[in-house]
């Protein structure tokens, strides 16, 4: 027979939802109801001074009509290309950064650590205007540092080449942000417990060979998850270009990505007017680029490195 304590309800946790509430409204109304309104607009295009409904055909005219989808395919080739860079040259780097700095003999680690993170905090106007003056062919003092030891002869107007221009502003893209995976690594590797290491030392592994054995498969979860902020982070860019290289993303639409293509079509530039619906429909497809990618990372990537998790 049940008794009187067993049949009693379980109390009803109403602080919880009252805790969340403030989160809930605040994110709602910064997040939720602009991606909604933004999803609705492509819907929508300008007809007689009223918007009229015209379900995808936004869409088909962003992929059919070769005035919009020439713009598109060239901002969606140069933001993977931006992706690839970033993803193949900061993490890696950032990862082999972090493993030098965990070392105890490593003298002034704190002063490196801190040296290499500044240009993070620092604003997008800042890095790109300097670089700008850095690389320039008359002003800047690249052509002086690479005369001094004896490489001038390599300098080109990077910035201002179309074949050069986009890898030139992913690499600064990678100065800029290296800080951060190597912070997120470096605060994984303390995390590993200190028998762990104590084992692979009694079993004689030590050194570069310890990180590659040992520390390496254990902090996947983390490479993974500075792996899809890389993504998102990338296909969301728009102000260092925008910064270096102009709302033109130039030499001749070179280094134009997602965040400047909807820029133009969104506000206009120059001659070109603006088209706020065109602009929502590649605000759009900038929203399923990044949620199919992040989808893919959570069900099938994520899932295989939590073996790795203590």
């Amino acid at each position: 027979m049940a008794t009187e304590a067993t049949m009693k309800k379980p109390p009803r946790r109403w602080h919880i939802g009252v805790f969340l509430l403030p989160a809930f409204l605040i994110y709602t109304a910064i997040m939720i109801l602009p991606l909604a309104g933004t999803l609705q607009f492509s819907l929508f295009r300008n007809i007689d001074q009223h918007q009229t409904f015209v379900g995808l055909e936004n869409f088909r005219t962003l992929f059919g009509d070769p005035r919009w989808a020439d713009g598109f395919w060239n901002a969606l080739y140069n933001n993977v290309i931006f992706f690839i860079i970033n993803m193949l040259v900061q993490n890696p780097v950032g990862i082999l950064l972090a493993a030098l700095l965990s070392s105890s003999k490593l003298r002034f680690s704190a002063f490196y650590r801190t040296a290499i993170f500044v240009p993070t905090i620092l604003s997008f106007v800042i890095v790109g205007f300097a670089w700008k003056l850095i690389l320039s062919p008359l002003w800047g003092v690249a052509p002086d540092l690479l005369n001094m030891i004896g490489l001038k002869s390599l300098f080109s107007p990077w910035l201002g080449m179309e074949k050069s221009a986009l890898v030139t502003i992913s690499l600064i893209s990678v100065w800029q942000f290296i800080g951060i995976p190597m912070m997120l690594i470096y605060a994984a590797l303390l995390t590993i417990p200190d028998e762990v290491i104590e084992a692979a030392e009694c079993d004689g592994i030590t050194g570069m060979s310890q990180f590659w054995k040992i520390k390496l498969p254990l902090i996947l979860p983390s490479i993974g998850i500075i792996s899809i902020l890389t993504f998102v982070g990338n296909f969301n860019a728009f102000d260092l270009i925008y910064t270096a290289q102009g709302a033109l993303a130039g030499p001749n639409y070179s280094t134009d990505i997602l965040g400047t293509f909807l820029y133009r079509a969104f506000f206009g530039f120059q001659l070109q007017i603006g088209d706020p619906n065109m602009g929502a429909a590649i605000a759009t497809m900038m929203f399923l680029i990044i949620l199919v990618g992040v989808g893919i990372y959570l069900f099938f990537v994520q899932t295989r490195l939590r073996r790795y998790q203590f």
